[in-house]
């Protein structure tokens, strides 16, 4: 059973609605996202690049573009070094193109996932001297090298570092010969929340304003810097919230041959691109390249100055993402089937293991165990050296720390309360199972998932002007999520199967009032809802739904509204999120 909360902010939702020109709706809706004054109202409602903050703020930028100038005028050869996920990508791509369109003598490496890790390291260091390498660029990455980068300058290699991840506490800054970090303690960048592609932005648009190129031409890449912002699951506000907002205006018409034949290839093409397919269809297939092969293929693609070239690497991209997708699916149902056939459901922290399972595939799968479930989980596969895994928590968890007690049994890990990895001995899989489990102070309440909502929102207050209004909120995405709304006491009059695997539904609904027919949309959880349904009604009711002859059963929805559009006619309908 789930709980439900309904977000309780306080403001003048009548005054805000009057300042602005909107919805008492809208103006709650807004206020729930964590909009406190005006200014910030004003932003919200209208986010613009134009406001974002000059990335000379960021401690060292000017240092590197100088230092980037100076290499570039003496011919010296460049290496970025990029990471293998999205935002490494993205981040290469744009350093890549604009260090090129300024003149530079510029090449790039990304690690291997399974042979190099992540970032940089001594043997990337080596490989780079050996081809003649000057100067190291890296990013999404760089900022936990110490040791790699120390390495690196005592062979004589000049070292810029630019990077968004977090300064390891004990080990400080690097020693690079320039540090381009939002998060270093005395940055004065006024937003430390963005992506390693939004770094190598805003340091290509410095380098563009040294070469006096037309600020325009920094145009081309927002849509890449919006795709990493939503892939590496930044938080949608702010300045985020601008770059994703005028990247997805920007996508569709995009000139760069690799992204147009990934929207084709996916079959995208004429739709409007949402951050949902950001991140649920263009970034998967970016990211399956790094998880199963290798993550130039992504980064080749959008470099192609070549049709065919351009479609056969986004064909390759597809396959790959199809591919990671079964591989994902065949050892979800083995995690399950280990769960629920034996004795780890009494476990409180999940820890499974397959050994057969692909590496970079274990934190994807640990993800659906914890929504699945609602506890904290690591799935663990077998690696060349031992045992490597992930792991995906709950709020109630701080994996981190729950690690940090049981490191006697691990040989690495590493993390943050919601997330982490770890490597440790195949000995030690069910000593550290144990530990875990004995040591946690999760409570049977903890585990209850729990559900929180904007507010009750009776249905015959829904309109399509209501609808529209509230695509003001977009995009959606980390702490700026879809609007969500509750209703009570609902009756569902009918039921109808529909999809094609037959395991969604589309539902005839009404109010206790009886002020009009509503259709609800149910895309997921299918199963639950026949339990749900006949658990409250007896057996035989969801059959009567479907037949048509119930006299209707009564429930609870949380959902949001929606504006369905057939043969040119427009009609409310609500997508169900969850029921009771």
């Amino acid at each position: 059973m789930e709980k439900w909360f309904i977000k309780n902010k306080k403001a003048d939702f009548g005054l805000i609605a009057k300042t602005f020109g909107v919805s008492e709706v809208l103006a709650r809706l807004a206020v729930n996202r964590g909009v406190k004054s005006n200014e910030e109202m004003m932003q919200y409602l209208n986010p613009s690049i134009e406001n974002i903050p000059s990335p000379l703020l960021m401690k060292d930028m000017e240092k590197c573009c100088d230092i980037l100038k100076k290499k570039i005028e003496e011919k010296k050869l460049i290496r970025i070094i990029g990471d293998y996920d999205v935002d490494g990508v993205m981040s290469t791509y744009i350093l890549y193109c604009g260090l090129e369109r300024c003149g530079a003598k510029v090449d790039y490496e990304i690690p291997d996932r399974m042979k190099d890790g992540y970032g940089i390291n001594v043997q990337l260091i080596e490989e780079a001297i050996e081809s003649g390498v000057d100067t190291i660029l890296t990013c999404d990455n760089g900022i936990s090298a110490k040791q790699q980068i120390q390495h690196g300058k005592e062979q004589g290699l000049t070292i810029l570092v630019t990077d968004h991840h977090d300064v390891p506490i004990d080990e400080g800054v690097p020693e690079a010969d320039a540090v381009v970090n939002p998060k270093q303690e005395d940055c004065n960048y006024p937003f430390e929340g963005i992506c390693g592609a939004s770094v190598a932005f805003k340091l290509v648009s410095v380098l563009y304003q040294k070469y006096g190129i037309d600020a325009k031409e920094m145009e081309e890449f927002i849509p890449f810097a919006a795709i990493a912002t939503v892939c590496d699951v930044m938080d949608l506000v702010g300045e985020n919230r601008a770059i994703v907002k005028e990247g997805l205006g920007r996508i569709s018409k995009t000139k760069n041959l690799g992204l147009k034949a990934l929207i084709e290839e996916t079959g995208l093409t004429g739709k409007e691109i949402t951050a949902y397919h950001l991140g649920f269809i263009i970034g998967p297939c970016i990211n399956a390249s790094g998880r199963l092969e290798s993550a130039k293929l992504g980064l080749s693609m959008l470099l192609s100055k070549e049709e065919k070239k351009a479609s056969d690497l986004a064909k390759e991209l597809k396959k790959l993402n199809d591919e990671r997708k079964e591989m994902t699916a065949e050892n979800l149902e083995k995690a399950i089937e280990q769960v629920e056939n034996s004795d780890l459901m009494e476990d409180k922290v999940l820890v499974i293991y397959l050994p057969e399972c692909h590496e970079s595939l274990a934190g994807i799968i640990a993800g659906r165990l914890r929504e699945r479930y609602n506890k904290p989980s690591i799935v663990l596969t077998k690696a060349k050296d031992g045992v490597k895994g992930s792991g995906r928590s709950i709020e109630e968890y701080h994996m981190f720390q729950e690690l940090s007690k049981c490191k006697n049994y691990l040989t690495k890990f590493g993390g943050h309360p919601m997330a982490a990895g770890l490597s440790l001995e195949e000995e030690n899989i069910e000593p550290f199972r144990e530990a875990l489990n004995q040591q946690t102070a999760l409570t049977e309440e903890d585990l209850i998932p729990k559900i929180s909502f904007d507010m009750v929102l009776p249905l015959e207050t829904i309109s399509i002007p209501l609808i529209r209004e509230m695509e003001l909120l977009e995009p959606y995405g980390k702490a700026n999520q879809r609007p969500l709304f509750a209703i009570r006491d609902v009756i569902v009059t009918k039921a109808s199967v529909i999809g094609k695997l037959k395991n969604m539904l589309r539902l005839t609904i009404k109010t206790t009032t009886g002020a009009g027919i509503y259709i609800g949309m149910l895309f997921r959880d299918y199963d639950r809802f026949v339990e749900c349904v006949e658990e409250k009604h007896g057996t035989g009711t969801m059959e009567q739904l479907i037949n048509g002859t119930s006299s209707g059963v009564g429930m609870d929805f949380i959902f949001y509204p929606s504006v369905n559009e057939y043969n040119g006619y427009e009609s409310i309908q609500i997508i169900i999120e969850t029921f009771r």
